[in-house]
């Protein structure tokens, strides 16, 4: 749940919230629920080339860090972590969103800075210095030397392999990571979860969360305080002030709370605001919110129930709930059944890759 995630109305009862939903058509009957996540269509020979790029660490500057050292299968593509790592010696300030679903997002990353380009997040995503902090030069010279990678860029209709194919390419791969078998989906949801479904609706969480994501793609401010350990560590703490100075964010010295969606805007009322999560794989994707300040998915509805935090920025709809234990345990089986079948298949995950051949002698005067 997110910001639009609350009703209008506080600390009302289940049964007046059932009420209103029935009253006011804003919310969703279940016979309009969301469907499964629909499939992408995407190039077999392109994305089994992204799928091997996406795990070669020798795409990032000390060829130490592949797009799934972040991103693991294991983890809904998340890193299970709080706050990620960075490029070596470096560490991040954000939570790893998943990349499960990803290819159909509005907009890219916790504070949405990237709109729907994948070719632009991938560049992104290699180039930058707190992530992979790679010359895409260089990184072009070094897949030249894999015969491996000559044969699968000439299959995907490539040519030799290239900058440009290996940004068309990982995007190509994204779109076979697509939600499925979750029992939301399935119709095998328990009567716990189908209850927790009808509390989801009644207390205005699908304002935000909607969709067959289940969100909304905005950012919005539903007051998660801080994490300390961004400013302790100062590893993480120069990941902060390099990408602010870079974004422009004034005083990004003395800066102690993380802006969000504000560096796109500079505008003080969008200060704080982050993306709405999907809530799609959530049982593989702890830990939760942009900073990982939530453990469990207890945690994040106990959080919603209270009314969120405190933050002059906090959107006012977001008020207490008033639900008991049960209905919370309800809402928080719902959200489990939101998680499907686990994306760690031979399909989804690359073989190991050797990288133990031989050199290509001469390799400025010779072409592919």
């Amino acid at each position: 749940m997110t910001t639009k995630a609350r009703t209008w109305f506080s600390a009302l009862s289940t049964v007046s919230l059932l009420t209103m939903s029935a009253a006011f058509p804003v919310h969703q009957a279940l016979a309009d629920q969301p469907g499964p996540v629909e499939a992408i269509e995407f190039d077999p020979a392109k994305a089994a080339l992204g799928k091997r790029l996406f795990f070669d660490p020798r795409l990032s500057g000390d060829a130490a860090l592949s797009c799934s050292s972040c991103h693991q299968p294991e983890n809904g593509f998340t890193d299970g972590q709080a706050l990620s790592d960075a490029y070596t010696g470096n560490l991040h300030f954000r939570n790893v969103p998943t990349l499960i679903n990803s290819a159909k997002r509005e907009a890219w990353f916790h504070d949405g800075r990237i709109g729907t380009n994948l070719n632009d997040v991938t560049r992104e995503s290699i180039t930058e210095t707190y992530s992979m902090n790679m010359d895409m030069r260089l990184m072009q010279e070094r897949i030249k030397q894999d015969p491996v990678y000559v044969e699968m860029f000439e299959a995907a209709g490539f040519g030799e392999p290239s900058n440009g194919g290996v940004r068309n390419a990982i995007p190509e791969y994204l779109k076979t990571l697509i939600s499925r078998g979750a029992p939301f989906d399935t119709g095998e949801m328990s009567d716990e979860a189908k209850a927790g479904y009808e509390l989801f609706n009644a207390s205005g969480c699908s304002s935000c969360h909607s969709g067959e994501r289940f969100t909304d793609d905005l950012p919005h401010n539903i007051g998660v305080g801080d994490n300390p350990d961004i400013w302790a560590d100062p590893t993480r703490h120069i990941t902060f002030v390099t990408m602010m100075k870079f974004l422009g964010v004034e005083n990004y010295m003395n800066l102690r709370a993380d802006p969000g969606a504000y560096i796109r805007t500079h505008t003080a009322d969008t200060f704080g605001t982050f993306m709405t999560p999907t809530l799609r794989e959530l049982t593989y994707t702890a830990p939760y919110m942009h900073n990982g300040t939530m453990e469990t998915l207890e945690d994040v509805v106990a959080f919603y129930n209270a009314g969120g935090g405190d933050d002059e920025n906090k959107d006012p709809r977001i008020k207490p709930l008033g639900l008991n234990e049960t209905e919370q345990a309800q809402l928080v089986a719902f959200l489990k059944a939101l998680s499907g079948e686990p994306l760690t298949g031979p399909e989804f995950v690359a073989e190991e890759i050797d990288t133990d051949y031989a050199p290509i002698e001469n390799w400025r005067e010779t072409t592919n």
